[in-house]
């Protein structure tokens, strides 16, 4: 793979920080959904579990975000570090195609699907 020109490596960082400005909306935007469900509520028995439902999605939605904010961060870490594009495990090239895909991506496709055996 070829090494991300300076103007690939722009339009990924800022790829990156709209990315992170949308994630972060977005739980914003989710935090009530996730917030417990009243027990006591005169709710039906089968709108109360679908209550629970909605809360424990929204709660796995919520963790997924966070999740991939953290990759964001570490991915802007990496522009400052001069590192961006650097695949963490063989530190080979990424490649502008996998990454303008997923700018946070840490690993090259090759160690991303190596790794994916080990699960």
């Amino acid at each position: 793979m070829d090494e991300l020109t300076a103007d690939q490596q722009e339009e990924l960082q800022e790829d990156l920080l709209s990315l992170r400005q949308e994630l972060r909306q977005l739980l914003t935007d989710s935090q009530q959904s996730s917030k417990p469900v009243e027990l006591d509520q005169p709710i039906g028995r089968l709108s109360r579990m679908d209550a629970l439902q909605q809360q424990a999605m929204a709660k796995a939605n919520r963790a997924g975000i966070e999740r991939r904010l953290k990759l964001i961060e570490s991915a802007l870490i990496a522009v400052k570090q001069e590192r961006y594009g650097e695949c963490r495990r063989c530190e080979e090239p990424i490649g502008y195609p996998r990454l303008k895909a997923r700018p946070e991506t840490p690993f090259c496709l090759e160690c991303q699907g190596r790794i994916e055996e080990e699960c």
